[in-house]
């Protein structure tokens, strides 16, 4: 091989080594992206796991087959409930760590309070 040759092939081997490292620096931002994720859906589901096994052992209201309230007290009780019910539910979704807000309605909450979300409660 003459001079010119070798020069020429190293030129091309450096073209080759400059696009594979911007292909692995692509890849490298992509696995970051994905084990961000998947750490965020970890604490999510974990919070889930917690609400869901907390909910279920929680003692339930009988209710009857129409779908009313079997005692008495507790049904005059549910009523007065009933007016602020919803909002109460936003509020507890919102203490868990959940978005309540339209804009990240249902998304783990990972940067502390949201202003849209503590906009929509004071309303």
């Amino acid at each position: 091989m003459e001079n010119k040759d070798i020069f020429n092939h190293m030129q091309a081997l450096e073209s080759q080594m400059g696009k594979v490292h911007g292909e692995l620096g692509s890849l490298m931002l992509e696995v970051k992206k994905l084990v961000e994720e998947n750490q965020r859906l970890l604490l999510e589901n974990e919070q889930l796991r917690k609400l869901l096994k907390r909910e279920s052992t929680e003692n339930r209201v009988p209710v009857t087959a129409e779908g009313k309230v079997a005692d008495p007290v507790l049904a005059g009780k549910e009523a007065i409930d009933v007016v602020g019910e919803g909002y109460d539910n936003l509020a507890r979704i919102y203490h868990e760590g959940f978005h309540i807000c339209n804009v990240y309605y249902g998304h783990l909450r990972t940067e502390g309070d949201c202003l849209f979300c503590l906009s929509f409660l004071n309303k």
